[in-house]
């Protein structure tokens, strides 16, 4: 197999960036678009020179892996649908709704021996990649993910739109769910969550202090690592880190690496491609997706509890 046959359904904002990243990889064949609105899907088709299907079946009779950017109430249908008829999937955060469809998608994929991609992109950000072997056994994390108000993102709340990056990428360092989960929240402009604060303690006694917003005046993508001899903070947006090491007795800044070229959504698409093609483990597979929104599940429901508790709700 030279190139890989992919197609993509779902090319709203997100999905029409997917098309272009698709049509420039070289290892790519985008034969492909599928949307509801068929006409969006016809501007994008003439945009990257490819074909615009008027029905999903007809798009996976001729593909042989799909990118799926559909909204999430729609991710377990579509992305169930896809891999019945035996396609590799990638399947945009959060994997779906609920972890029963999750861990259906996840099953079927397995029995199937199909490639199963979550879209966690903050792992493939050149500020994560520049540090992340750097940060281990960290014993305090400080998150702050703050996004002036879009309404193209309010089909989930804050937790599952923004907070699940975050808490999929501590969940890579600690390789474990957290033993106690606290939670507040509220919502503000929508009835659904939009701002939310977490606090999770793991077995070893680190501590993840979590906060995402979608009512900020600012945006900001920050996280910070406070571990043994060192002080590590990410800075998502502007693809840079701020690093303090201990040398013996002295404290000195140190400046890993940073490819400020490196665009991580293709990045992310690129690999899974690569898996695809040379028989690898996606670098996100279905079970990190499952544990992250496990998670994000579990913050979803100590915040309703408190709100319940003093009657927000």
């Amino acid at each position: 197999m030279d190139k890989l046959k992919v197609g993509v359904v779902g090319v709203g904002h997100l999905g029409s960036i997917h098309a272009r990243i698709f049509n420039e990889l070289e290892s790519v064949d985008l034969v492909g678009v599928f949307d509801i609105d068929y006409d969006k899907a016809k501007e994008v088709s003439r945009k990257f020179s490819t074909r615009a299907f008027k029905t999903l079946e007809e798009l996976l009779r001729n593909v042989d892996a799909v990118s799926c950017v559909v909204p999430t109430e729609k991710h377990f249908e579509v992305g169930y649908h896809i891999i019945e008829e035996g396609k590799h999937l990638f399947l945009e955060k959060p994997m779906a709704r609920t972890l029963k469809e999750a861990e259906e998608l996840n099953n079927m994929a397995k029995m199937k021996g199909l490639k199963l991609q979550i879209g966690h992109v903050e792992r493939f950000n050149p500020a994560f990649i520049a540090v992340k072997d750097y940060i281990n056994r960290p014993m305090f994390a400080e998150v702050h993910r703050l996004s002036i108000f879009n309404p193209r993102g309010i089909d989930v709340d804050v937790i599952l739109d923004l907070m699940i990056h975050d808490l999929d990428i501590i969940l890579y360092f600690m390789g474990e769910l957290p033993v106690k989960v606290e939670a507040v929240g509220v919502p503000v402009i929508t009835d659904k969550i939009d701002i939310a604060n977490t606090r999770l303690e793991f077995s070893n006694g680190t501590i993840a202090n979590v906060t995402a917003s979608r009512v900020s005046v600012k945006k900001v993508r920050k996280m910070r690592f406070f571990q043994k001899d060192a002080y590590i903070a990410i800075n998502y947006l502007d693809k840079s880190v701020e690093m303090f090491r201990k040398f013996d007795d002295v404290i000195l800044p140190f400046f890993p690496e940073v490819d400020i070229t490196t665009e991580p959504l293709k990045l992310e698409l690129e690999l899974f491609v690569k898996s695809v093609l040379e028989d690898k483990i996606p670098p996100v597979t279905g079970d990190d997706g499952l544990r992250a929104l496990n998670l994000a599940i579990k913050v979803q429901e100590e915040v309703h509890r408190n709100l319940k508790k003093h009657s927000v709700i």
